[in-house]
């Protein structure tokens, strides 16, 4: 049986674009290797969100170069981003790579692979889905338990953010009918998955192909119509009750709407936090960021969230270093990170992408003063978040438990009700994996909190530990 290994650097939308070549490769009886020399099949799945990405994926195919000399028949693919955005360029680069693939092309990898093992000259498949878009399926994984898993409900964007080079590598904006999300989820959750995180570039955008874009009026909120966002959480929270929480990423501030907001508060199964990308305080950058709202309108968005569930907790995205950021834009900046109370954020210096409207940009910012306004960024940041952890010492939160915490600690991980890590001490002998659990918290660490179990009530008994499989992120979009 032939072994594939993928490698995953980028954002969210990498490693679940990477799960979706896993199942497809699976389903084409492959099975996966443990490491990249046993491997017939390499396939590095990349990200374009930061200059960075590209030079680390040069980098990595020059790690797998020998392995393609030692073994011709092994096949070498590119897939995710910087594969849409360089196609048939990348082969030039790189030669010795044998395919190259867009995101939507996904499902072609095992016929491009067996074209390639006959001999096929490189190949480039970046074509867009635009007029029938296909979304593939996540299912429960056959060989390890998977307590959260991603459900794509849109892809694509259409923001035109001046910095981004999405709508460039995934197209316009294509949405998923809600009979198919529903049914995915289902599933998962019948296969042990206790978590859902919805997966779109702007989630909360997402509306019923082919449906008005204004949602009819029903007679109760658990009748709501699915064809905006708010309406497919309700039909998720109703149709799924073995559903533990249901979280979604990334949102656009200018889709929080005041049905959002209702089933916010309202339904339980949707957790008290939020990743709401901003990306600057400044109404100035924000206009050149063409972002299309402004740093009032941001606060008053993240202040109804906190009102209609409180103790609500807010993350965000954010660029320092924009083409014309002055030290006053980046001060407004800091002073919105404060007003709202940020516990986490995922902050990056400017980079200038290729096909990007921002290239166009004058004035631009030293990387001396990125540098600095990076980092006095994240000193905000964790002064809030270490506050945040430490007022939590003492408290009794509910965890769901992903599994053993890295490395043979004894300690199991797993998330909050608002998102923060927690690493628990289990009574002995009892598993908590995939359960709510009642976790007395004790101390603070830097990003995370430590803690133990309050009581195992009726648990299963700890079973023999099994590795678990964790794919490189490297960071967020």
């Amino acid at each position: 049986m032939k072994q594939y290994f993928v490698q995953t650097f980028g954002c969210q939308m990498n490693v679940h674009d990477s799960r979706r070549i896993e199942e497809v490769l699976l389903a084409s009886g492959f099975r996966e290797a443990s490491e990249p020399a046993l491997a017939d099949l390499l396939v590095v799945n990349t990200c374009s969100v930061r200059e960075k990405a590209e030079h680390k994926l040069m980098s990595l195919l020059g790690t797998f170069r020998p392995f393609k000399e030692a073994r011709p028949g092994l096949v070498l693919a590119v897939a995710g981003c910087v594969a849409q955005q360089e196609g048939d360029r990348l082969l030039r680069k790189a030669p010795f790579v044998d395919i190259v693939l867009g995101p939507d092309n996904i499902p072609e990898l095992p016929a491009l692979v067996r074209e390639a093992e006959q001999g096929a000259p490189p190949i480039t498949r970046t074509v867009f889905d635009m007029d029938d878009p296909h979304f593939l399926r996540a299912k429960p994984h056959p060989d390890r338990r998977e307590v959260t898993a991603y459900v794509t409900v849109m892809k694509g964007c259409d923001e035109r953010c001046t910095f981004c080079l999405v709508p460039y590598t995934r197209g316009s904006e294509r949405y998923r009918p809600a009979d198919e999300i529903v049914g995915e989820i289902q599933d998962l959750v019948a296969g042990a998955v206790r978590e859902i995180t919805l997966r779109g570039q702007t989630v909360n955008s997402w509306h019923e192909p082919g449906a008005e874009a204004e949602a009819s009026k029903a007679e109760s909120r658990t009748a709501a119509s699915t064809s905006r966002f708010a309406g497919l959480l309700w039909r998720i929270a109703n149709e799924v009750p073995g559903l533990a929480r249901l979280r979604y990423t990334s949102p656009h501030p200018r889709h929080i709407t005041a049905e959002l907001l209702a089933a916010h508060a309202e339904l339980e199964v949707l957790p008290s936090h939020v990743h709401l990308p901003v990306q600057s305080g400044s109404d100035r950058v924000l206009r050149r960021m063409a972002r299309r709202y402004t740093a009032e309108e941001y606060i008053a968005r993240t202040d109804a969230l906190k009102q209609a569930k409180p103790g609500l907790t807010l993350s965000a995205d954010f660029i320092v270093g924009f083409p014309g950021e002055t030290e006053e834009d980046f001060e407004q900046t800091v002073d919105l990170v404060r007003r709202v109370g940020f516990v986490a954020a995922f902050a990056f210096k400017y980079s200038p992408r290729p096909y990007t409207p921002a290239l166009k940009l004058r004035d631009e910012v030293s990387e001396e003063a990125k540098d600095d306004r990076l980092a006095r960024l994240f000193a905000v940041v964790d002064e809030q978040q270490q506050a945040h952890l430490q007022s939590l010492v003492g408290q009794e939160l509910q965890v769901l438990v992903e599994g053993p915490s890295p490395g043979d600690t004894g300690r199991f991980t797993g998330r909050s009700q608002r998102n923060e890590i927690v690493h628990l001490i289990a009574p002995e002998g009892v598993d908590p994996t995939g359960h709510l659990v009642a976790v007395t918290i004790d101390k603070p660490y830097r990003h995370s909190l430590s803690g133990y179990m309050s009581g195992a009530g009726a648990l299963p008994e700890r079973g023999p530990r099994r590795r678990l499989s964790v794919l490189d992120a490297g960071g967020a979009s």
